[in-house]
């Protein structure tokens, strides 16, 4: 179905009032009319767009998507941003092979366990959780989207550019719909957001997202709006929202409140991150993602960010229909003597913190009415951008959800990108709260967060956070990973934790440290980005079974694009980047012992139920993954995971489910 042909709902008059006031009243705006004039009255008139989707939506275990993993002749990486000529090499076509079967997995279990295929089992829970949506104000003046051609240690760095980031709200709004289609068939009790929503913490950005599952009119351009009169990535359209009797619940992630989910906003105010946001003009941008390997394991300094030789890293035109980049190039060259290019500034680009992002929670029409964070128990004003909370999605199940803030802090003095784990002294002391609480409650618990545990290696940026040379006193991590670990371990009524921020589907077990106590261990289950490859939710079903444990069902789920819409344009980018970029999006890594497994710097466990070796072949027993290159129809790459993850119960625990499901019929 052609865009011209897709249905159409009324326009939202008053979407671009406050945009057009700021516009209007900038001297800057003169200069920046190059870029584009304002739309004309019947651009904005009429009717909308709505995308259909692909129906009834089937999951990965019914089918895959199937590509093949390179292609020659082809591009380079430094070629990413060479959209038009994907065609011409067949990047980002695809077919559907065989599906991924859900993979029993007992390593949590004592040996010898086997559960019985026909056991009986009951349900008690259904839930979907989406991670990494990462809306993009693509026309920004304030991005890094050279960076990925030009900085050598920046080309698999797809957050920095890729082609998908021109359809975030599109790709947002055709997984709201997917999830409405499965929850109409068999509901979900509840869903939710494992952080990123945002890119860059803009506000526009957030209220694209909000709005986008609240189901309202969606203006997916900023700025002079190039291009929304017939560019499809930028034409205004209907969202269709999230079905109003399914609650969902948010987690704060690094790009939610950091700079490119990497700097503090306001830690150097000389850098002038702040006002860039709303600059009527490109930034000047130094080495900023060159690795520094002397100050290991804190490998960048947000300093760089203003170092010389500088370059305009470019920012997306809006009238090209495959998103070139424009104004891209060293500062000192020729065209660039009149100064930085200038671009349409918009007020709606304006950086949020903490309490500012949360605070936009409680601006919507779906529920619950904040979103989780109208939950948070605030001590005072020392508690502004608070971010944890729990909830108990059903009243006669004794489950409660833990959602947990493991971000970074703006004032912990470290220049490094703030992709790590943390939690400072009032995060640790209130999550060690509630699980003790848990436990003395007979409560089985669930903890959501942004970050997985275990799996980073040391350096990486997205490991548990041992601070560094510039950490500043009192904000140093409360707990060490083996700590944090351990009071997991401790807490035989914790299931999982879930989180997203690699955009990976990794599935990791934490056994428990003695064998004769296996109700101990607890799962980690990632879910990957809706933005990159493979852009899939996650559905989980918990059940008792009957002999006393828990079964975890963790199934992912394509976005159901439907043929001729943006998200399915947005599905054809993302193949395409990871056939060019060919980034490991199921990485094992190696608990090394010394940095990069060198034998010479020694590095904290990333791990601690591992041992630490500098051999590149011991890697984690517990991740894995279906090969499925060998199937019916054939898929040659993947990165989804399905399982049915087994947990035992202790015996208290087990006879309170019992109950409560006695008392259920």
């Amino acid at each position: 179905m052609a865009h011209r042909d897709l249905p159409a709902a009324p326009v939202g008059r008053g979407v671009l009032s406050t945009r057009r006031a700021f516009l209007q009243s900038s001297a800057a705006f003169v200069g920046a009319v190059s870029l584009g004039a304002p739309l004309s009255a019947p651009a904005w008139g009429g009717e909308l767009r709505r995308y259909p989707i692909e129906t009834p939506v089937l999951t990965t275990q019914q089918r895959m998507l199937a590509f093949p993993v390179s292609l020659t002749p082809g591009l380079k990486k430094n070629e990413l941003n060479q959209v038009s000529r994907y065609k011409e090499f067949g990047y980002g076509e695809w077919s559907y092979g065989s599906g991924l079967p859900i993979v029993r997995r007992t390593d949590l279990m004592p040996a010898g366990y086997r559960k019985p295929d026909d056991a009986a089992k009951t349900r008690l829970l259904k839930f979907f959780s989406i991670s990494d949506v990462h809306i993009t104000d693509k026309e920004a003046p304030n991005q890094f989207l050279l960076l990925q051609q030009d900085e050598p240690a920046a080309l698999n760095n797809t957050s920095v550019y890729s082609p998908v980031m021109l359809y975030s709200t599109q790709v947002l709004d055709a997984a709201v719909q997917t999830v409405n289609d499965l929850h109409q068939r068999d509901p979900f009790d509840f869903g939710i957001a494992l952080g990123d929503a945002s890119n860059s913490t803009s506000f526009n950005e957030l209220r694209w997202y909000i709005d986008v599952i609240d189901g309202k009119p969606i203006t997916p351009s900023s700025g002079a709006h190039r291009g929304a009169d017939s560019v499809d990535f930028q034409m205004p359209f209907q969202a269709a929202g999230l079905a109003k009797d399914l609650p969902w619940y948010q987690v704060l992630g690094n790009h939610d409140h950091f700079m490119l989910g990497s700097f503090p906003i306001d830690a150097d105010p000389s850098l002038g991150i702040r006002q860039s946001y709303t600059a009527d003009r490109l930034w000047a941008l130094g080495s900023v993602l060159q690795p520094n390997v002397a100050t290991f394991p804190a490998l960048f300094d947000y300093r760089t960010l203003k170092a010389e030789p500088a370059v305009y890293p470019g920012v997306i035109d809006g009238a090209s229909p495959y998103g070139a980049i424009i104004h891209a190039g060293r500062a000192d060259d020729p065209a660039f003597k009149d100064g930085p290019p200038r671009i349409a500034p918009d007020p709606d680009r304006r950086p949020l913190l903490r309490a500012d992002y949360l605070a936009e929670f409680l601006d919507t029409t779906t529920s619950p009415k904040g979103h989780g964070f109208n939950l948070v128990e605030s001590q005072g004003a020392e508690d502004a951008g608070f971010a944890c909370y729990s909830f108990v999605p059903k009243s006669d199940l004794p489950l409660k959800v833990i959602v947990l803030d493991v971000t970074q802090s703006e004032h912990d003095g470290s220049r490094d990108i703030h992709g790590h784990g943390f939690l400072d002294a009032r995060r640790w002391a209130w999550l060690k709260a509630e699980l003790a609480r848990g436990q003395a409650d007979n409560q089985l618990m669930i903890i959501a967060n942004h970050i997985p545990i275990g799996v980073s290696q040391i350096g990486s940026e997205m490991e548990w956070w041992g601070g560094d040379n510039n950490a500043k006193p009192g904000f140093e991590n409360a707990v060490d990973l083996p700590g944090l670990v351990k009071t997991l371990q401790d807490t035989p009524n914790l299931l999982m934790w879930i989180a997203g921020h690699r955009h990976m589907n990794v599935v990791k077990a934490f056994p428990s440290a003695d064998p004769s106590r296996p109700e101990q261990g607890f799962w980690q289950v990632e879910t990957a980005s809706l933005r990159d490859f493979p852009q899939q939710l996650r559905s989980f079903e918990i059940y008792l079974n009957a002999d006393d444990t828990v079964s975890i069902e963790a199934v992912n789920v394509d976005v159901a694009a439907a043929e001729g819409t943006p998200a399915a344009q947005s599905r054809k980018y993302a193949v395409a980047t990871q056939q060019i970029i060919q980034n490991n999006i199921k990485a094992n890594s190696p608990n090394f012992a010394t940095a990069g497994g060198r034998g010479t710097l020694p590095v904290p466990s990333m791990d601690p139920t591992r041992p630490q070796s500098d051999d590149p072949a011991a890697r984690d027993p517990s991740i894995q993954f279906v090969d499925l290159s060998k199937a019916d129809k054939p898929v040659p790459y993947h990165a989804s995971s399905n399982v049915e993850l087994l947990k035992q119960l202790t015996p208290t625990m087990a006879g309170v489910l019992k109950q409560a499901m006695a008392l259920r019929k």
